[in-house]
């Protein structure tokens, strides 16, 4: 089974979620609906970049490795070296 890692962006907020899972649409569903936390700040969240790992906890390492970057233009040139 695969893990994945995925970088959400709302553009009501100006800002980009980091997180891991092993279904992406069912988790972007869970983002979008009405909780309390950080994305529960926002409707308007949408995918931006996915990547497979074979383990979670490769998931989780890149995951990790790239909310230590905080840094959005790496994050966006992350995003925009994957769309090319």
């Amino acid at each position: 089974m695969l893990y994945y890692v995925y970088i959400l962006y709302s553009a009501q907020l100006n800002k980009y979620y980091i997180g891991s899972t092993q279904d992406v649409s069912q988790r972007l569903e869970k983002h979008l609906q009405n909780h309390k936390g950080f994305t529960g700040k926002a409707k308007d969240w949408e995918l931006k970049y996915t990547e497979a790992f074979n383990a979670k906890d490769e998931a989780l390492r890149r995951e990790l490795q790239i909310k230590k970057w905080k840094s959005r233009k790496l994050i966006e040139q992350l995003i925009n070296d994957r769309v090319k």
